[in-house]
């Protein structure tokens, strides 16, 4: 079954972006590839920076107790 999906502008340049690094031969592919894909693990996710850093303003002044 074929079906047609509205994206925004933004959202289709991603997807031929995925479409391209995955190496997919279609949309439909690229999808599934990313939807499919399973992380084992997140360690690295948020790079090398120091969770200083990573925690500043994660929150508002406002909201501290």
């Amino acid at each position: 079954m074929v079906t047609t999906i509205q994206i925004n502008e933004r959202t289709l340049a991603l997807l031929k972006k995925i479409k391209e690094e995955t190496n997919s031969l279609s949309y439909d592919e690229a999808i599934n590839k990313l939807v499919l894909k399973k992380e084992k693990s997140f360690a690295g996710l948020l790079g090398k920076k120091p969770t200083k850093d990573i925690l500043k303003d994660l929150r508002d002044k406002n909201e501290r107790f």
